[in-house]
C-alpha cells in the first residue's frame, strides 16, 4: 500500500485479526518485523514476500536486539509504545507450510515485536521510525523472549524481569511469578496447535 494508512488504537484501518483473544488489542495493535531477518530466513527456507510474518510494518534498522520494551517510536504522525516480543505460534507453520515454522521463529529469536498505539493517525510506507524515548530498564525484546520462550528455566532472569514488572504485559508477568514457584508454564499448544 503506498498511500497514506489509518491508524487508530486497534491497529491499522482494514487489518483485523481472526482470533482476538490471542491476537491483536491495545497491548498488540501494531506488529513490527525487523527486514533484516528476510535475507536470514531466505538462506534458511527460500524466499519470502514482504510481509510474510503477519507484520503491519516491516522495519529496518531496529531488531529485536535492539529495541527496549516501552521505547517509544514516531512513524508519521503515529506515535508507538513497544510493549512486547512475538510470541510464535502454531499460525506461522499452516501460513508458510513448513511444519516446525512457529519453532523455528522461536529458536531463532526473529519473532518481531509488538506496540501499542500512543498517538493514532497516519503512516505511509517508507515514513521512518524515529526513536522518542528509550526507558533506562534496558530490557531488550530480545532478552523478554529469550526468558519467557527459549531460557525459561533460567529464573535469575525472570527475576531480573520482574523488578521492572510495570514494563511487562500483565499476563507475563504472571507466568513469570509461577515459575519462580516452581510452575513451569506449557508452551505445546501455542507452539503446535
Amino acid at each position: 500500500m503506498h498511500g497514506p494508512v489509518e491508524v487508530g488504537e486497534l491497529g491499522l484501518a482494514g487489518d483485523e485479526q481472526g482470533d482476538t483473544k490471542h491476537h491483536g488489542g491495545p497491548d498488540k495493535a501494531v506488529l513490527l518485523y525487523p527486514g533484516e531477518h528476510y535475507p536470514v530466513w531466505a538462506g534458511e527456507i527460500g524466499d519470502l514476500a514482504t510481509p510474510s510474518f503477519g507484520e503491519n510494518l516491516t522495519t529496518r534498522g531496529v531488531t529485536e536486539a535492539d529495541v527496549v520494551v516501552g521505547s517509544v517510536y514516531a512513524v508519521g504522525s503515529v506515535v508507538l509504545q513497544v510493549t512486547q516480543p512475538r510470541r510464535p505460534c502454531f499460525k506461522q507453520a499452516a501460513f508458510h507450510g513448513i511444519e516446525d515454522m512457529a519453532v523455528r521463529a522461536q529458536r531463532s529469536g526473529r519473532t518481531g515485536f509488538y506496540c501499542r498505539v500512543l498517538r493514532p493517525g497516519h503512516l505511509r510506507a517508507g515514513d521512518r521510525l524515529e526513536l522518542l524515548d528509550r526507558p533506562e530498564h534496558g530490557i531488550t525484546a530480545a532478552e523478554l523472549h529469550r526468558v519467557m520462550n527459549i531460557d525459561r528455566r533460567d529464573l535469575p532472569a525472570a527475576r531480573r524481569l520482574l523488578e521492572h514488572s510495570d514494563a511487562l504485559p500483565d499476563a507475563w508477568v504472571g507466568v513469570l511469578r509461577k515459575r519462580l514457584d516452581g510452575d513451569l508454564d506449557d508452551q505445546e499448544q501455542r507452539l503446535h496447535g
